[in-house]
């Protein structure tokens, strides 16, 4: 029976047993292992180091570290949804809960953890919840819409995460630690006191010290007891007080376990029982329990080193983390106690920054042993890295401490580890940015897997990287892409002194190539921003990314949203009307936005200029929702209603918002006006804040509430309106001028030199005296706006930019829309991606190709086909044809003076988008990046330009007098492989049936 492959069978399906099949499927070349993997929970592994994110986007496919495409792809057969219940030695078989019995040669225990329950009286009542899988997540969101305070028992890594997860669910949050300080594991007690400082500023009460004795409420929690006789009145509690290995299968089948728990491994990861291992938090190896995740993927990978006939061993692992809880940077590394007399501490605390750094040293300090920061853990990595390396240090304790000379990376050894989770070391990141000539973060990630882990060493990452083309002699380059050696400051600076104001004069004298995706919407925002000429004229139309070329943001396969401004909120019972009234009519699903704006989801591309017909003689005009440019200034009531306002915010809002509409920028720009130091507005939370007291309005500038929250800061307090708004012209403008490309203003004053005080010397102060000229050219875009939407819906020529195909009046939805809570919204998305096979003729034989405008002898022959005529199709963009049921792009690449078509679906996501992506080049290969998820295809062979496993079937194009014509098979062929039923199946209840009839 030689070459029958042996069965490996994993039970567990978190990220390290995800990690082992990865390992297994790299060493095991020759196929010698057939795997099979137990995955209880339903749905494969998932990122539980992000877990608290899910409170954000409630996605579980952002958490996926494993797919089931890439199960099947390898052959290995996942068991989702089925628990392995017995290990049969005796039979070599392992039994599940659905009845399945899987003979092994090998099995693997990743089974992980489970979390702590501490035997506290009423832990059963309703509302206590763990805090570790998804469901669970699930849960306490369920039940904090009914809850208004949460305790949490457990002040280590997974407590504090809770506890900001039930804070972000705007519950009153405490936090219960039986020991008498925070992170017992982690932090020392002055590391402690100051993360309890941080947390508590938060609104987070910290309980130290208490021990839990009963969970009070009959039936339901009402709050907790202490054992101290001290209480908290509560009504929901989430316990998170650490976690045991699951080792009840090691148990039963009579495999050795730890004294304190976890099955009981070798350095090789072998039980007991050789043919059975166990890693990740179910193992126990040297009486250790590893319950973070670099180990555990360490463990993945001796394991299956083990299995396919290296000799790698498991020798222990460092507990380093480093973490941001509650918005507090907090890392710990190597030995961070002090057991020993001849161990010296470096102790360095900054009571104004709120920072903490403790660095133990051996005795004569020539060797870092291990260290706590708290507030600051930017030099985490490269601390991290000389601690594990355990060799001579080159630089003094002080310097290392920052009180001294900086060490930076030069002072890590070559074996030194850089990214601890993927066991890449200095030496073999260097070696892969010189051998293989990586010159980006994202090259070095991509080649060594480097920063895909928990991404704490992605600064000392990109560090080296920097270090390395520098002393190679390359330059460090911040340019806006291949097209143009400049950066985003240079060219607005070339356009503005050369006045220059189209694409192709910009090109042609300081740029090369034919331009791509990244340049072309940064040269037309500049132009925007200088001239503030209609981007809907035909020189800048094509340039602009999807959303600004149909002046609305694309959602779910290719429709579009329309959202109109509504100035500081404020709007009148006729227009909210007249929105009921148009969101009825085109069927789309309505939604109120965070800037208080409706938005109607769901508009065809072909719909747009109708619906904002109608909303343009309601009094609407656009809301720029699709622009980098100004959304909205949120208001509070102020004076108008409130009984705490102190001044107009509602109209000084409207005023705000009416003077910087549908101005361009570097990136989107919010801001907001509340009328008392309340700040019901969130004003702190904008690129553009104001909040009033008494004498006026205090200004903050370069806040931000998305993905990296950032509080804005004072610029200027006390000011009057007219004030006000001189220095907000000012600020605006300097932002417009010198900010990289698709940088917020949060981002940019972090990496302004001076920071917040060189603006105020600019704005305030005006040191470099350009206020003059600022203001100038602000009051230019003021004079010059006039509404993008009123220009298409006035002109013929415009509204026939929104066709949905050139060569037929047909118009198709493209998408599955489905009923949910009343409204119309789009199915999910497809699992997978759609393969497509080539078009082949029936018979085989040699294609027969007659010339454009002549019939073929034989129908079932390839044959030219008239699409369109020249004026169709816009210069240097594409649109769609309809031919049968097939959707097809076609691309007038004017500047590269050819012609070239596609299937219009991208494959990534089954969207008929792809005429209206970008088109342009890379080195001498056409392209166009999907306007979708920013996919980018060769228009010669269709490949994938990024390296995924999609292709495009890509056809010839001819041009004949004023006629364009493609090469295609015939329709019903084609349509059996591309037409839009097979891959955008429409809904027939009463919702799909009103988006159709609103089409026809």
């Amino acid at each position: 029976m030689a070459g029958i492959p042996k069965t490996a069978v994993v039970i567990g399906n978190g990220p390290v047993g995800h990690r082992f099949c990865e390992k297994l499927v790299e060493f095991d070349t020759r196929g010698a292992y057939r795997i099979v993997t137990f995955c209880e929970e339903p749905r494969p592994a998932y990122d539980r180091v992000r877990l608290t994110s899910y409170f954000a986007h409630r996605d579980p496919g952002k958490l996926a570290v494993g797919r089931e495409g890439w199960y099947r792809e390898h052959g290995i057969e996942l068991r989702v949804g089925d628990r392995a219940t017995q290990i049969d030695r005796s039979r070599r078989v392992v039994v599940s809960a659905a009845g399945s019995e899987i003979p092994y040669d090998r099995v693997v225990l990743a089974t992980g953890s489970r979390p702590f329950v501490p035997p506290i009286n009423g832990v059963d009542k309703a509302g206590v919840f763990a805090y570790r899988t998804i469901e669970d997540l699930d849960a306490i969101i369920d039940f904090a819409r009914s809850a208004r305070t949460c305790a949490v028992i457990g002040g280590g890594l997974l407590g504090l995460e809770a506890a900001k997860a039930a804070h972000d669910l705007g519950l009153e949050t405490h936090v219960v630690e039986f020991a008498p300080r925070l992170m017992p594991r982690q932090l020392d007690d002055e590391g402690s006191r100051l993360l309890v400082g941080k947390i508590e500023d938060l609104g987070v009460h910290v309980h130290l010290a208490k021990a839990t004795r009963q969970i009070r409420g009959n039936g339901r929690v009402r709050g907790l007891s202490f054992a101290d006789g001290g209480s908290l009145e509560v009504d929901m509690v989430i316990v998170s007080a650490g976690i045991r290995p699951r080792d009840e299968l090691a148990r039963t089948c009579g495999l050795a376990v730890a004294e304190r728990g976890g099955v009981a491994v070798d350095d090789r990861l072998q039980t007991s029982a050789p043919e059975i291992y166990a890693i990740g938090e179910a193992a126990s190896h040297r009486g250790t329990v590893y319950g973070l995740i670099a180990p555990g993927w360490r463990m993945a990978e001796v394991a299956a080193g083990r299995l396919a006939g290296r000799d790698l061993r498991f020798e222990g692992a460092d507990l380093a983390a480093k973490l941001k809880l509650m918005g507090v940077d907090v890392a710990s590394f190597g030995s961070h106690e002090t057991p020993r007399e001849d161990v010296a501490p470096f102790v360095v605390k900054d009571p104004f920054a709120g920072t903490y750094k403790k660095l133990l040293f051996s005795g004569d300090g020539t060797r870092l042993i291990g260290g706590v920061l708290v507030g600051d853990a930017s030099e985490y990595a490269s601390l991290a890295a000389l601690a594990s390396a355990g060799k001579r240090l080159e630089s003094t304790p002080a310097e290392l401490a920052g009180v001294g000379a900086a060490g930076g990376p030069a002072t890590l050894g070559d074996s030194a580890p850089v990214c601890s989770c993927n066991g890449v070391s200095k030496a073999a990141l260097l070696a892969a940015i010189r051998d293989r000539g990586l010159t980006t973060v994202g090259a070095v990630k991509e080649r060594t897997a480097a920063g895909t882990g928990c991404g704490g060493c992605l600064p000392l990452v990109t560090s080296l990287l920097n270090s390395e083309l520098e002393a190679s002699g390359r330059t460090v380059k911040r340019y806006v892409c291949e097209h143009f050696p400049h950066t985003r400051q240079d060219l607005f600076e070339i356009v503005k002194i050369k006045g220059i104001r189209t694409f192709e004069e910009l090109l042609r004298d300081h740029g090369r190539g034919h331009g791509c995706e990244t340049c072309k919407p940064v040269a037309t925002s500049i132009f925007a921003s200088l001239w503030n000429e209609s981007i809907t004229d035909p020189s800048h139309h094509t340039l602009q990314d999807t959303n600004d070329r149909f002046l609305a943001n694309m959602q779910r396969g290719g429709l579009y949203s329309v959202v109109p401004r509504v100035p500081g909120g404020e709007i009148t019972p006729d227009k909210l009307i007249a929105l009921g009234s148009v969101a009825k009519k085109y069927g789309l699903y309505t939604k109120i936005t965070g800037g208080q704006r409706v938005d109607l989801f769901g508009a065809q591309v072909q719909q747009l200029p109708s619906i904002w017909e109608e909303l343009i003689g309601a009094g609407f005009e656009s809301g720029h929702a699709y622009g980098k440019a100004l959304r909205t200034i949120k208001s509070c009531v102020g004076t108008t209603w409130c009984r705490y306002g102190v001044q107009d915010s509602v109209g000084f809002a409207v005023r705000i918002e009416e003077r910087y509409r549908g101005i361009r920028a570097p990136h989107k720009v919010k801001g907001a006006v509340s009328g008392c130091v309340r700040e019901c507005a969130e004003a702190r939370s904008k690129d553009i804040g104001l909040i009033a007291t008494e004498a006026g309005y205090d200004l903050y500038v370069c806040g931000n509430g998305g993905a990296n929250p950032r509080h804005a800061e004072l610029l200027a307090d006390s000011l009057d309106e007219e004030t006000a708004v001189r220095y907000i012209d000012r600020f605006f403008m300097y932002y417009i001028s010198t900010a990289d490309k698709l940088t917020r203003t949060a981002r940019w004053v972090e990496g302004l030199e001076g920071g917040i005080e060189r603006i105020r010397d600019v704005v305030v102060r005006d040191k470099l005296g350009i206020c003059d000229e600022l203001e100038r050219r602000m009051q230019f875009l003021v004079d010059s706006y006039r509404c993008e939407w009123m220009d298409v819906v006035k002109d013929p020529a415009r509204r026939r930019l929104f066709r949905q195909f050139v060569n037929s009046d047909e118009n198709e939805a493209g998408i599955e829309i489905v009923r949910e809570r009343g409204q119309s919204r789009p199915a999910d998305w497809p699992k997978d991606s759609v393969s497509l096979d080539r078009i082949k003729l029936p018979d085989g034989r040699p294609i027969q190709v007659a010339p454009p405008g002549k019939a073929q002898r034989k129908p079932r022959k390839l044959q030219w086909v008239r699409v369109g005529r020249v004026a169709d199709f816009p210069p240097d963009g594409g649109a769609a044809v309809k031919y049968g049921d097939t959707q097809i792009a076609v691309f007038n690449l004017t500047r590269q003076g050819t012609w070239r078509a596609c299937q219009n679906m991208c494959p990534h996501m089954n969207a008929f988008v792809l005429a209206r992506g970008i088109t342009g080049s890379t080195e001498t290969a056409a392209k166009v990046t999907c306007p979708l998820h920013k996919k980018p295809f060769s228009l010669a062979t269709g490949e994938c330009l990024s390296g995924e496993p999609y292709a495009l079937k890509v056809f010839p194009v001819r041009v004949a007098s004023d006629a364009i014509y493609l090469l295609l098979p015939p329709a019903r062929q084609l349509d059996a492989v591309l037409g839009t039923n097979l891959h955008a199946v429409q809904a027939c209840d009463a919702a799909g049936a009103h988006v159709r009839a609103s089409l026809a």
